[in-house]
């Protein structure tokens, strides 16, 4: 990519924004980050510090009003926010990328999206653990048969963290759209639909186990999809003991990965893509799957299979080419509605302790 670089305006620099959206983003060829809004003078310090040259602006409408001077909007502030401030930056004419969820219901982001193609704009959602390095790797894997057929997906995002964190992630107040479901529920959710696409039932359990918490914080989410595979996902911030990231199941193999993809404690970290020479999203051998039958991976069976590095920065440089040439969006708005179909059948599954089908 060449000429000048598409001028990007990052709403919110909390956790999403400062970890994951800015340092992408400046990393991005072809796009430059602009704008900055947050109204914590803290974070302003902060945001002016890690980029010097950033402008900080401290509400969303000081951003609409100069539409004209940016070239993509980024909403990386509260789940609340997402629809109210997407619908306004398309309204001004910018192309969007909004973290995920893209909005509370699957009507929403659906509206959103009939809004983007309305305006022949770009909406893109931030489903960044599409290129964590052990999806990718599993990604690979099923596509090219190493499984055989898959039966069983299993799929675990889990944390032990029993002492609250406070802030509106925690709130019970549903307009927030917080807990675990909608949090760590919309990566698993969604890396099971692009590896075995639509889903035809859900069943699922969410419960609030921390004192004082005041939304779900260890929940289970059982999917049959249409072609027969059955994932069984779990999102907990109250596991003692971590299971296996992935454990998957077919015909011919079955593949366990212990450990998350390194790539968000090197951001969290203050180290950058590019920076870090071919080695960013990498892990060391003792850290790689394995791949067999009949023996258990914990006493040596099967084969390492090799992890592929993890490529956060993919999504950015793919963004940049829907909008600089054309290319595919790479995460679309009726994507994540499939999503959240699966997410609010889960939580009327739990809420009723029924099977509800799709």
């Amino acid at each position: 990519m060449t000429g000048i670089p598409l001028r990007v305006g990052l709403v919110g620099y909390g956790l999403a924004g400062s970890v994951f959206h800015a340092p992408l983003i400046a990393a991005t060829e072809g796009l430059a980050l602009d704008t900055v809004v947050t109204s914590n003078p803290e974070r302003q310090r902060q945001a002016r510090a890690e980029f010097p040259d950033v402008r900080v602006a401290t509400t969303p409408d000081e951003l609409f009003d100069r539409a004209g001077e940016l070239d993509l909007i980024v909403i990386a502030s509260p789940n609340r926010t997402h629809v109210p401030l997407a619908t306004a930056a398309l309204e001004a004419g910018l192309p969007v990328v909004v973290d995920k969820p893209v909005a509370g219901t699957a009507a929403g982001a659906r509206e959103l999206a009939a809004l983007a193609e309305a305006r022949g704009l770009l909406l893109s959602v931030f489903q960044n653990r599409r290129w964590d390095n052990d999806f990718l790797t599993l990604r690979t894997l099923v596509d090219e048969g190493e499984l055989g057929d898959v039966y069983r997906f299993e799929s675990r995002f889990e944390r032990w963290r029993p002492q609250l964190k406070g802030g509106w992630r925690e709130s019970g107040d549903p307009a927030e759209i917080g807990g675990l479901l909608y949090d760590l529920g919309s990566h698993v959710v969604d890396q099971a639909l692009v590896l075995f696409g639509p889903v035809s039932s859900v069943y699922a359990e969410t419960d609030t186990r921390r004192e004082g918490a005041r939304t779900d914080d260890d929940t289970f989410i059982a999917l049959t999809h249409a072609n027969g595979v059955r994932s069984h996902l779990y999102v907990s911030a109250t596991t003692a003991q971590l299971g296996p990231r992935f454990r998957v199941l077919g015909s011919k193999a079955g593949y366990v990965k212990h450990g998350l993809d390194p790539q968000e404690a090197a951001l969290r970290d203050g180290l950058r893509p590019g920076t870090t020479g071919a080695d960013w999203g990498t892990e060391p051998e003792d850290l790689w799957g394995r791949i067999g039958s009949g023996e258990s991976p914990v006493t040596g069976g099967g084969r390492p299979a090799p992890t592929l590095p993890g490529d956060y920065p993919a999504y950015y440089a793919a963004v940049a080419r829907a909008l600089l040439s054309g290319g595919p969006n790479p995460v679309t708005a009726l994507e994540a509605a499939a999503a959240l179909d699966v997410l609010e059948a889960a939580r009327r599954s739990a809420d009723e302790k029924v099977t509800v089908n799709l």
